[in-house]
């Protein structure tokens, strides 16, 4: 079987479906926008969101057109096995993987500043100075090193000491990491931000009142300092047992009044109290099961190598193979299931609000929310299916009413 061939159809069978949905994204502004969101844009706001919005798709498409036309030459004239010219199976995999990774990074950050530093910054979004992108830009990509390339080293160690018992140990072993990094995610986020108990006063009385009447206790309530890089406001739940905390965007606590940052924080609640966080996590891990499977598989078949102009498997471009080539295929279907049970989880988190008394403020408090990010009122149904963790504003504010 010509698996070169077979590659580069699949990788250009992937990239057409993410131009599809591009196309979906961009042609979404056409959609008449429901009658319960109307208000959020007057006609100067709706104006500023349609050139946002056009902005952003051009920025995607050629980000995604960048992408695939790099990695096809590189593929199509078999330019991987210059990257790893070691004999040894380690070196080798350690050689590509960084490569690969360092031409991702320097090609991710010239959009990424294109996105933050100009898109982001002509619609009064962008916070960041120039310093702070480039140390998150250099963060980033000594994470993102330092965990793939050592899930590389790992895979091929566990491989070529135990063979196929590979496939059950290394997912054990990803699912592990994958549950640290959730229980620890409070304490990881502090690479990027700087977070504050929030200050003593009538807002914290209420927020402990609320946590206490419903016998739920965090480690803290924090304050994130978003603003540091952006505008726009959230708030979120993470960690799990010691490590559960409620952060709240400074930003938030700037532009919303008492009480909406209250039903925000119910909101927020409500997702702990319905161990949410927890629920997205078989399907996580199915994922993973398939991402072994698909390395595994590649690894297993050595013909695949010689098509591209190896001389024998190298494990980096195994994964390189699954990540680009195999998984784009597959993925959308998990995100199909995840994004599914997010958004009622959402439902749910919102209905708490409503039930503790808050469901105008909540309403009033998304429509801020949305009118402040310039947020795509009427996206594509298909595309809210497929990648929406969170129901659309109109969805949201029509299941609260409907609750109320």
């Amino acid at each position: 079987m010509n698996f070169k061939a077979l590659a580069l159809v699949l990788y250009t069978a992937s990239f057409l479906y993410e131009l599809f949905m591009q196309y979906l994204d961009w042609k979404s502004k056409d959609n008449p926008i429901p009658a319960n969101v109307r208000d959020v844009y007057d006609g100067e706001k709706y104006t500023k969101w349609l050139h946002y919005h056009a902005e952003g798709c051009a920025l995607q498409l050629a980000s995604a057109a960048a992408s695939y036309l790099f990695y096809l030459l590189l593929l199509l004239f078999d330019v991987f096995p210059r990257f790893a010219p070691s004999a040894d199976p380690y070196l080798a995999a350690l050689e590509l993987m960084v490569i690969i990774l360092a031409l991702e990074a320097v090609v991710g950050a010239v959009f990424s500043y294109i996105d933050s530093m100009v898109i982001d910054q002509k619609y009064g979004f962008n916070k960041r100075t120039l310093k702070v992108f480039l140390v998150d830009q250099v963060k980033s990509f000594i994470i993102n090193t330092a965990l793939t390339v050592g899930l590389v080293l790992l895979f091929a160690l566990i491989y070529r000491s135990l063979g196929d018992w590979t496939l059950l140990l290394f997912t054990g072993i990803a699912a592990a990491i994958l549950l640290a990094v959730t229980v620890l995610y409070p304490i990881l986020s502090k690479i990027y931000n700087r977070f504050t108990p929030l200050p003593e006063g009538e807002l914290r009385d209420k927020l402990t009142e609320l946590l206490t009447k419903n016998g739920y206790r965090v480690r803290q309530i924090q304050v994130m300092d978003g603003s540091k890089r952006d505008s726009r406001a959230n708030a979120y739940f993470s960690g799990h047992g010691r490590t559960k905390t409620i952060v709240l965007y400074d930003t938030l606590l700037d532009t919303m009044t008492a009480d909406e940052i209250v039903a925000v924080f119910a909101h927020e609640l409500g997702h702990g109290l319905h161990k949410d966080t927890w629920k997205t996590l078989p399907i996580s891990v199915l994922q993973i099961v398939c991402v072994v499977l698909a390395v595994w598989l590649t690894v297993r078949t050595e013909s695949i190598y010689t098509w591209f102009g190896f001389d024998g498997v190298n494990y980096g471009f195994a994964f390189f193979l699954a990540s680009v080539v195999e998984l784009p295929l597959i993925l959308p279907l998990f995100s199909l299931a995840a994004n599914a049970v997010m958004r009622r989880a959402e439902y749910r988190a919102d209905a708490h609000a409503v039930k503790e008394g808050y469901g105008s403020d909540l309403i009033s408090a998304l429509k801020k929310l949305s009118r402040d990010s310039l947020t795509n009122l009427s996206p594509s149904p298909i595309a809210v299916k497929l990648y929406y963790s969170h129901p659309t504003l109109s969805q949201r504010i029509a299941a609260i009413e409907k609750a109320m």
